[in-house]
């Protein structure tokens, strides 16, 4: 009996030490994403088809997860910036440049939206994500017709517009509806912007994140300014919905993956980026999170699918004519800020 006994532990002590070595030796994969931006079901898939651990966090804005990395307290494998961040962080060598030949599913993705300025040869990053900045409207309660930035400046519809809390876009918004670049650096411009911005306020009902996506479905106002993705997932939730890329032009985005110099792990975060590029992932992300896929063969599939099959999803050529991808306006920024804190405090 105490023979028995004494092997029963000799093999749960056994057993014990193999779990607690397998813990130990379990690599893991640290990724910082946009809220909502993947299915959570690929994260799992993911580890258990590399024997990984994803660590998994989310940030709101390009800025928080920029500030956060630059404060050298951050250790993450995987980031997800948009086109003028890209930029910015590659200028300030934050970005580690990636070898394409463990990334072998690049090839899926859309040959258009590769070899953009932000990143010439996307030596450092790969699309994810890409899409539009537009009007979302109540096709119920709008009458005027929806082509131009400038109904969002309509007596009409006072204290039932959403602007989009976001220096850029909504500054940019008033520098294109006054025929400025959307990248402009000029203070005299900026100031006009400001003027337009200020002249609209009384007119806006709050200026909103996410917040925007219940608020348009459940009817709280009749126009908002919202990204494509979002506007996809409106109009798939309420049949009243629209959305407009306006005639004066807009932003054209893009949020791609990369891996940054904090990164411990390179050689699984190649693994991972590949991953995402694969045709059934890439399809898996688009369809939970109504993005636009960078991968064409993703974005195919999910077009064929009532809710995907609109302008907010796949643009059309001429839209897209009309759209530029923001840059880095570097120490200019700050400019940016101001403006738009003075914006948001006018009286």
């Amino acid at each position: 009996m105490k023979k028995t006994v004494w092997i029963l532990c000799a093999i749960l002590l056994l057993v014990t030490s193999l779990v607690g070595c397998g813990q130990s030796d379990v690599k893991k994969l640290y990724v910082y994403n946009w809220g909502t931006y993947i299915d959570n079901s690929v994260l799992r898939d993911f580890e258990k088809e590399n024997n990984c651990k994803v660590v998994y966090e989310n940030y709101a804005s390009n800025e928080e997860m920029y500030y956060k990395l630059k404060s050298g307290n951050a250790n993450y494998d995987v980031i997800f910036p948009s086109d003028y961040m890209i930029e910015k962080m590659i200028k300030e060598d934050m970005l580690l440049p990636l070898d394409k030949q463990n990334i072998p599913n690049l090839k899926n993705i859309d040959p258009k939206l590769l070899d953009i300025p932000f990143d010439p040869g996307n030596q450092y990053s790969i699309p994810y994500f890409w899409g539009t900045l537009g009007i979302l409207y109540n096709t119920e309660k709008v009458t005027k017709p929806v082509d131009s930035w400038n109904i969002l400046w309509d007596k009409e519809y006072a204290k039932k517009i959403l602007m989009y809390d976001s220096q850029r876009d909504s500054v940019g918004i008033a520098l294109i509806l006054q025929g400025y670049s959307l990248n402009s650096t000029n203070q005299d411009e900026l100031n006009k912007a400001y003027e337009l911005l200020v002249e609209q306020k009384p007119l806006v009902l709050a200026y909103v994140n996410d917040q925007v996506i219940d608020m348009m479905i459940g009817n709280e106002a009749d126009l908002a300014v919202v990204y494509s993705g979002d506007a996809v997932y409106c109009m798939s939730e309420n049949e009243k919905l629209a959305y407009v890329v306006p005639k004066e032009g807009s932003n054209q985005w893009f949020d791609n993956v990369a891996i940054p110099t904090t990164s411990q792990n390179k050689e699984l975060a190649e693994k991972f980026i590949d991953y995402l590029c694969r045709d059934d992932i890439a399809l898996k992300n688009t369809m939970e999170v109504g993005y636009t896929s960078a991968n064409k063969n993703a974005l195919e599939e999910a077009s064929k699918e009532d809710d995907y099959n609109n302008i907010a999803y796949n643009p059309t050529d001429d839209i897209l004519a009309r759209c530029v991808a923001f840059k880095d306006v570097g120490e200019f920024i700050t400019n940016y800020a101001d403006i738009w804190t003075k914006v948001k405090a006018a009286q």
